[in-house]
């Protein structure tokens, strides 16, 4: 999936890894993949684990792997490799997991149902502290254990949960209205699946997933693919 990233334009997430030395926006996104090895290295029984076997488990390069860690101020041991449960400790502090996240989910359509109840937003160290959406037919409803509140009362379900982040799942027409009213409640992090382009304050970040721009992506490929041509 795509994670277009509106703080794209300050070339770093602003969190400070190795020697206070900021964090490039693509380091941080392979962070999570290589958090997914590690606890796949883990769950085989592996204490310590090669730079090659825990690139090849992300599908990235080695070189590119240790690259990466470098920024976290992680070079693993010549002839022994990375320590799995430090560098699984460290890459969980810098991608802020050690401190449980509180997540709000706006649109509780067929999408906001699936994340609703999808275990992994658990697993990865958040908590979803509040649903919300405008139809009435929904609101009042329970989905995952939590009972679904009008969009009306948008900023007092943020400030009475805490939430930080919200996932947005609304109509593309009204996204940018509700991302407006979550940042103007105090959120500082959006993942929409609208497909738009939302604007936000320096502050805010958003993360973007489109499946249908993948879709066409994929597409593209392929049709190049069987046009006997490829792509640069």
């Amino acid at each position: 999936m795509d994670g277009r990233r509106s703080a794209a334009r300050r070339g770093a997430d602003g969190r400070a890894g190795r020697d206070g030395q900021p964090v490039p926006s693509a380091t941080v996104g392979r962070l999570p993949g290589y958090l997914r090895a590690l606890e796949a290295t883990a769950a085989a029984g592996a204490v310590l684990t090669s730079s090659d076997e825990l690139a090849e488990r992300a599908g990235v390069t080695p070189a590119q792997l240790r690259k990466d860690l470098s920024y976290l101020g992680s070079y693993g041991r010549r002839g022994v490799g990375y320590d799995v449960a430090h560098l699984r400790e460290q890459i969980t502090v810098a991608l802020g997991l050690a401190d449980v996240r509180r997540v709000l989910l706006v649109g509780v359509g067929n999408l906001g149902h699936a994340l609703a109840n999808y275990a992994g937003i658990a697993e990865r160290g958040f908590v979803l502290v509040g649903l919300v959406d405008a139809d009435p037919a929904v609101v009042g409803t329970t989905v995952a254990g939590l009972v679904v509140e009008p969009a009306d009362d948008l900023a007092e379900v943020v400030a009475r949960t805490g939430a930080t982040i919200a996932v947005l799942t609304t109509p593309a027409a009204v996204a940018q209205q509700v991302c407006d009213a979550l940042v103007a409640a105090g959120v500082v992090g959006v993942l929409t699946f609208a497909p738009c382009a939302l604007r936000v304050p320096p502050h805010v970040d958003v993360r973007a997933v489109d499946v249908a721009s993948e879709l066409q992506i994929l597409a593209f490929h392929d049709r190049a693919r069987s046009a006997g041509g490829g792509v640069s």
